[in-house]
């Protein structure tokens, strides 16, 4: 009898474990999504109202330093299946109210040192 409520507690373990991947879970973005070209259109020298309008508004700006901005990226999968987590950055640095120096994630165009005024 006791092997037998056993069995009955075993197979039902293992049925319900099987149905863990049938839950839906979603993915979980966050921050300013990017696109590549968009982050090519980026020039030095660019004002900050031209960086806006090329990229949208960053998600932080940096309280202590309001020459820096920084676009965030990151996507949390509810499902292995669907791929892996990941974070992209990119961090803009202005001197003078103009594009100084950009670092991050993303690769810049090879036109980046050329200022659009030329």
């Amino acid at each position: 009898m006791k092997f037998r409520n056993l069995l009955v507690v075993v197979a039902a373990a293992l049925m319900l474990s099987a149905c863990a991947d049938w839950i839906y879970r979603i993915d979980v973005p966050q921050g300013n999504f990017l696109d590549e070209r968009d982050v090519k259109k980026l020039r030095i020298n660019m004002t900050k109202e031209q960086v806006e309008y090329v990229l949208g508004k960053p998600v932080v700006e940096d309280s202590f330093d309001h020459d820096t901005w920084y676009y965030l990226y990151q996507m949390k999968r509810g499902m292995a299946k669907r791929g892996k987590d990941f974070r992209k950055e990119l961090k803009i640095h202005f001197l003078d109210n103009h594009i100084n120096k950009i670092t991050g994630d993303f690769e810049l165009s090879e036109d980046f040192n050329t200022p659009l005024d030329e």
